[in-house]
This record gives C-alpha cells, structure tokens and sequence, in this order.
C-alpha cells in the first residue's frame, strides 16, 4: 500500500524535514548521504516509502536511507552486483542482491569511493554493465553449439563398471 504524501509536501520536502526533526548525528549523517547521491547523479529522484523511509531512485531503485538508534544504513537493493573496492559495504553481506552500508555516529564516509557506487548503481539500473558484472560475464565460459549429427545421434547406453573378477560359469556334470 502506497503512503499519500501529505497536501503539497514533495518526497524531497519529506526528507529535509525527517533530517531536521531527527537533529542529531543521524540528521546531520543523511544529509552529508543526501548531498553526495544528488552529486553523483543529478538525475536522482527522491521518495519516500516504507513509513517514511528516504529513497533514491533511477530508472530503479539505487538505494534507501534508513535511521536507527545507533546506526544510518544505506541499503543498494543490487549492492552485491556492484564493484566495491573501498570495501564500503559493511552490512548486509550474506545475502545474494542487496548489501549496505552502516555509518556510525563520528565515522567519515569515503566520498569519492561512495559516489562512485551511486554511479555502478545508476549504470546498472539503466542497463550498463558495471565492471563487476562485466568481469563476470567476461569469466562465463562460453556455450559451444553441438554439431548437427552429434545431437541427432540417439543416446547410447551408459556403460556400467565391470568386476576385475574373471567370470565363473557353472559346469554340469
């Protein structure tokens, strides 16, 4: 169920207002977040869902902003897809789509390493490639066509291990 926006409060105007009544490390922690998506993408649209839970968004989702007691965690639903060489991604880390980052009250994020994953997961959205993924397909080996009268030959029996025991035949008497 989508959550009606309030009678002309942009998601935009919801997220600068949920960091100002936050007023503390988490506000001040989302809004440097904030500041970095929206400069590596200019394109970002922001939203707000999931009971006031900040969205960034193109061409899909790239990631959410979520505020708790002692952490900010920024969540990339296509994180494990993504190149990390910054090691950024501190959370989350067992699952097979989504990873995040846990920013914790008096940590600094690396700006140039977390606009760049902006950046993988606005390609990766739009249908680029990112280079983790591109390595990836790069490491598929390659599926070979079989030849014409190789696949119309019929299956012959699977051959069975033999004994090394000579064979003993009964003799009547």
């Amino acid at each position: 169920m989508k959550r009606s926006e309030p009678a002309g409060e942009s998601a935009s105007q919801q997220i600068s207002q949920r960091i100002a009544d936050l007023n503390d490390w988490r506000g001040e922690t989302l809004r440097r977040v904030r500041a970095l998506i929206k400069a590596a993408d200019p394109g970002v649209v922001e939203e707000m869902k999931w009971m006031g839970t900040p969205v960034w968004s193109h061409d899909g989702i790239i990631c959410t902003g979520e505020t708790y007691k002692q952490v900010v965690k920024m969540t990339f639903f296509k994180g494990a897809s993504l190149p990390d060489p910054e090691r950024l991604f501190n959370s989350s880390l067992e699952g097979n789509a989504r990873r995040a980052i846990d920013v914790r009250e008096g940590e600094k994020i690396n700006e140039r390493a977390f606009k760049a994953l902006i950046r993988s997961a606005v390609e990766l959205n739009t249908g680029g490639a990112t280079p983790k993924v591109a390595a990836k397909k790069k490491a598929a080996k390659p599926k070979t066509a079989k030849p014409k009268a190789a696949a119309k030959k019929k299956a012959s029996k699977p051959k069975t291990a033999t004994s090394t025991k000579p064979k003993t035949t009964k003799r009547k008497s």
